[in-house]
């Protein structure tokens, strides 16, 4: 069932599997308990499934809260769904935080300086921040490490009359085991620490995806889950059985039948070695296609493996079809699926693209409409 209303105005599109993602979130909370508080990352347009139009089926599914990057990709959630907790994982300039406000957004801090401009700027309109403060456990990314000096510095956020200290939370650098524990230590460690100052959260939160899976111990009483949300499996020991939910498609443009010897795409780098028939595919690496699988990747046209040959052009490739029975144009191209049709999915593009997985979806650009099915 096709659950968009406007007509596509492309034959390139991103399908998006609306029952296939409520299953993965719902494993996942199944996987975590009741007791534990799931955050779903959606930063990078909801990891190139589309944010906006992924956000209802997570929060029925049991999302607290939606998580982002940036304050534009907040601000793209407030403005359809005005009522969804949505956070900010990453810093807001203090320039713009009154947007934080005007839209209650929850914001992540790790100063007192913004947690004070906060407290202000919530004053004036009788309102109150609520942040998540970032600790620094070894990443080295954002926030402070832990300190006497940054608990001291929470403590005053804590008295703070318009800031809600509503969180406190660090991030895994996946180093390793050992490393993993280290990190952990540091920041249970520190969170007593703010407790003997009376300084209580409500959400504590450290786990990721692989985190989650990984290590249950980690799980406090919020995770994070993004890439398992989608369907990416790469934890190292654990196993959820999530399912991918995204399928990249397309339609033949045009065909092209050729002699043996013929050269195709820029520079001819390519060359025919018999007669041949080319379909011409409009999608390029301007939709987010990584541009040196040229030679390396592949669409399945009706079950059958077709090589992508040649330089990618920005917005159109070229696959050898030969090989499809009763191929023409119009037919549907499988650029990344699910595997199971025999299509490239996005481990194997990762692989391919010698990149990982997240990297890949994130990657598609917004050219292609989001289509939602259940």
């Amino acid at each position: 069932m096709n659950c968009n209303e406007k007509e596509v105005l492309r034959d390139t599109i991103v399908e998006i599997n609306l029952s296939c993602l409520g299953s993965n979130i719902k494993m996942i909370k199944d996987m975590v308990g009741s007791d534990v508080a799931l955050m779903a990352v959606v930063k990078a347009n909801g990891y190139g499934h589309g944010a906006v139009g992924i956000a209802p089926t997570l929060m029925e599914n049991g999302a607290t809260y939606l998580a982002v990057a940036t304050l534009t990709e907040a601000l793209e959630l407030k403005k359809v769904y005005p009522d969804y907790p949505v956070f900010i994982l990453g810093h807001t300039p203090d320039r713009l935080l009154h947007h934080v406000i005007d839209n209650n957004i929850t914001q992540t801090v790790f100063s007192l300086k913004q947690a004070q401009l906060l407290d202000r700027l919530a004053q004036k309109s009788g309102k109150k921040a609520v942040v998540h403060i970032k600790v620094d456990t070894g990443f080295h990314r954002l926030g402070k490490e832990p300190s006497d000096e940054y608990a001291e510095e929470i403590a005053d956020i804590f008295k703070l009359d318009h800031v809600y200290a509503e969180g406190i939370f660090s991030h895994l650098a996946l180093a390793g085991e050992e490393e993993n524990k280290n990190q952990f230590s540091h920041f249970m460690d520190f969170l007593d620490l703010l407790e003997k100052k009376g300084c209580v959260f409500r959400y504590k939160h450290i786990a990721d995806s692989i985190a989650l899976v990984d290590y249950p111990e980690y799980r406090l009483n919020m995770v994070r889950p993004g890439a398992l949300l989608y369907g990416m499996r790469g934890f190292h020991t654990g196993f959820l059985g999530v399912k991918q939910a995204l399928t990249f498609c397309t339609r033949i443009s045009q065909l092209h039948r050729i002699p043996a010897g013929e050269g195709v795409s820029y520079d001819f780098l390519w060359k025919s070695s018999r007669d041949s028939i080319i379909a011409t595919l409009p999608f390029g690496y301007a939709d987010g296609y990584p541009r040196n699988l040229r030679d390396k990747g592949f669409v399945v046209i009706n079950g059958i493996k077709c090589p992508i040959i040649g330089v990618l052009c920005m917005d159109q490739v070229m696959a050898d079809v030969t090989d499809v029975p009763g191929v023409c144009e119009g037919m549907k191209a499988i650029i990344y699926g699910d595997g199971t049709d025999g299509s490239m999915t996005i481990s194997e593009a990762a692989s391919l693209a010698q990149t990982n997985k997240n990297d890949i979806i994130a990657r598609i650009s917004s050219r292609p409409p989001r289509v939602y099915t259940f």
